[in-house]
């Protein structure tokens, strides 16, 4: 066997490998051997055909591919021990010749991440802020929440943010769209559904009035088989109903919460929750800023098959989350108007940024020696086991298997790195750090030998 390494690229290792004639003709004697046993060749008993002739009966093409798909395997491994490659996947094979048998892998190897001087990141979190405006909407949104619906006198017309009882009649192009008695609408200002500037036109209308209309779909409408075609409707309202908001006062806060007993118990309790998401939120955006800050000055090298693993798993969790929602997911592909292919390919760069981030926490973790124990794993399962509303023990199972006990070690491996970052990103020392927690953890011992 000839192996010819041709190059290094992505972290791909290009081989090309001829076999030698006498491997391939013991590895058609073997594919003989056994094919013999199953294929019927009239004139001779079942195996006893002589091999010239099942050649001729089956094809001497067939019983090569037949051989190849042992020898191909066999001799890859043997290449990478040669050559001395540590592969990460399965390659990609390409067999050129057949006479003599000639193949090319593409191996995919290990990446290789350039970690830049993570210790000169420095930055600070942006401060959180709550104003008086912030709550005051929040305070709102609690208003529309707890409106009441009430009929609109007759001779009043529909306005925006009106909620109406509609009869439709429309097609498209000569094919039927919605054609329904009774649907509920609530009136928004630019909603595009059933039809851009639909909302505008039943603005004042009247009670039992009845109104024909046409409207446009844009050239780049969402769905494509709308799109710049016109829609001709027929519309009558029936029914008209407006929101009614509550007076913003103690009984207001109660409507809320039996734990408010004034307005401003609501409004102290709106304040701290917005300032916690404030906080939150802030600390997402610096995670952000300090690792996209890091991924900029470490380049990475990685075979593509990583992105493709990564799409794979994007759109199995998809499919998972869909699944619970009771949704199938050839349905949703069909409501995009998209193929599997397509969306493929929209998650691809997403994909890839998630592959180079990975890798460089990664090699962060690495550095700094981050890891995670059993003690926080069992933690975690349980803070996940507690949250949950039912079947506790079948999901304590499920967590358990060493599959998902991998899974969540990755997740605190990544949390605990990010965490890391952002501590040196603001300047905390990372070995007061940990010298502070080993001292924790000596005293801790001190004290249960103590109490023995």
């Amino acid at each position: 066997m000839k192996v010819t390494k041709e190059k290094v690229e992505k972290s791909q290792v290009f081989l090309t490998i001829e076999m030698e004639p006498a491997e391939v003709e013991k590895g058609l004697a073997e594919s003989y051997k056994h094919l013999v046993q199953r294929v019927n060749i009239p004139g001779f008993r079942k195996g006893k055909a002589p091999r010239a002739i099942f050649e001729r009966y089956v094809g001497k093409g067939s019983l090569l591919e037949d051989a190849l798909n042992h020898l191909v395997p066999d001799a890859y491994e043997k290449a990478l021990k040669e050559q001395d490659i540590e592969a990460i996947a399965q390659p990609q094979i390409e067999i050129t010749q057949t006479e003599p048998v000639v193949f090319k892998a593409t191996v995919p190897v290990a990446p290789t991440v350039k970690l830049g001087d993570y210790h000169s990141i420095k930055m600070s979190p942006e401060p959180v802020a709550v104003t008086e405006e912030d709550i005051n909407q929040s305070l709102e949104q609690l208003r529309h929440q707890h409106a009441t619906w009430e009929p609109v006198p007759v001779a009043q017309a529909v306005n925006f943010d009106d909620l109406v009882v509609l009869d439709i009649e429309s097609q498209i192009s000569n094919a039927p769209y919605i054609n329904q008695k009774g649907i509920q609408y609530y009136v928004r200002r630019g909603l595009t559904f059933p039809a851009p500037g639909f909302p505008e036109q039943v603005v004042g209308m009247k009670k039992e009035e009845a109104k024909e209309l046409k409207l446009q779909f844009p050239p780049d409408y969402p769905r494509a088989e709308m799109a710049g075609k016109e829609a001709s409707f027929k519309v009558k309202v029936i029914e008209m109903k407006q929101e009614v908001l509550p007076e913003l006062n103690d009984a207001f806060a109660k409507q809320v919460g039996p734990e408010f007993k004034t307005l401003a118990e609501l409004r102290g309790r709106v304040s701290t929750n917005l300032k916690l998401r404030a906080a939150e939120k802030a600390r997402r955006d610096f995670e952000e800023k300090v690792i996209e800050a890091l991924v900029q000055q470490s380049p990475v090298e990685f075979p593509p098959i990583l992105v493709e693993k990564e799409v794979h798993d994007m759109l199995e969790e998809q499919a998972r989350r869909l699944q619970l929602q009771g949704v199938n997911f050839e349905d949703y592909l069909k409501s995009l108007n998209k193929t599997v292919e397509q969306l493929h390919q929209e998650m691809h760069p997403l994909a890839e940024k998630r592959v180079i981030r990975a890798l460089v926490l990664g090699k962060v973790a690495e550095e700094e020696k981050v890891a995670v124990s059993d003690a926080e794993i069992d933690a975690e399962i349980e803070n996940m086991v507690k949250g949950a509303t039912e079947k506790k023990e079948e999901l304590q199972k499920l967590l358990n298997t060493p599959r998902s006990r991998e899974s969540t070690k990755q997740m605190l491996l990544t949390r605990k790195t990010i965490e890391r970052l952002t501590e040196i990103a603001k300047g905390q020392s990372g070995e007061v750090t940990r010298e502070s927690s080993e001292a924790k953890l000596a005293g801790k011992k001190k004290e249960e030998g103590g109490t023995k």
